[in-house]
């Protein structure tokens, strides 16, 4: 069930246009954190209809459900990682210090931005500490979204929280 209230506070940062996330759920398997999304593009905020979902939207999409799967996870002390942090912390660090490392998505069909779905997990989340420099969270994640039809878009991306708690 979603968090309507953690929702709101993860979605604040973004235009009142751009909250593209309309519900998740999370779970936890084995250790590894997940999301199941509902999204809902009723007009692209920087360009004319082009009746699809493009590579913009699929990285906003994701950096919301990112969020929001990240929030959860401190909330509920679900999977590995972020064990140390409070949601403030995750407040505190939200914009600045979660980086988008390695990002690539593929459209295997076109997808209907109207409304769609995507998922998200954590494939891994680590701490490293490269000698001289400070420590940070290396997670690899992958997620996929699809429609109602045949739509469907895939990818992978790297995260980089530094200056982590």
């Amino acid at each position: 069930m979603t968090d309507e209230a953690l929702l709101a506070r993860v979605l604040t940062p973004y235009k009142g246009h751009c909250k593209y996330l309309r519900s998740a759920v999370v779970t936890e398997t084995d250790g590894r954190v997940a999301a199941r999304c509902e999204f809902e593009i009723p007009e692209s905020c920087y360009i004319d209809d082009t009746g699809h979902l493009n590579s913009v939207e699929v990285n906003i999409c994701y950096n919301q459900m990112m969020y929001y799967l990240v929030a959860k996870s401190v909330q509920e002390r679900l999977g590995t990682g972020f064990a140390s942090w409070t949601l403030d912390d995750f407040f505190e660090h939200q914009l600045p210090d979660i980086l988008i490392a390695r990002f690539s998505s593929t459209f295997r069909r076109p997808v209907d931005p109207r409304a769609f779905l995507g998922e998200m997990e954590f494939r891994s989340v680590t701490r490293r500490a490269p000698a001289g420099g400070a420590p940070f969270l290396h997670a690899e994640t992958a997620f996929r979204y699809w429609d109602a039809g045949s739509g469907r878009c895939d990818g992978e991306a790297t995260l980089a929280f530094v200056n982590v708690p």
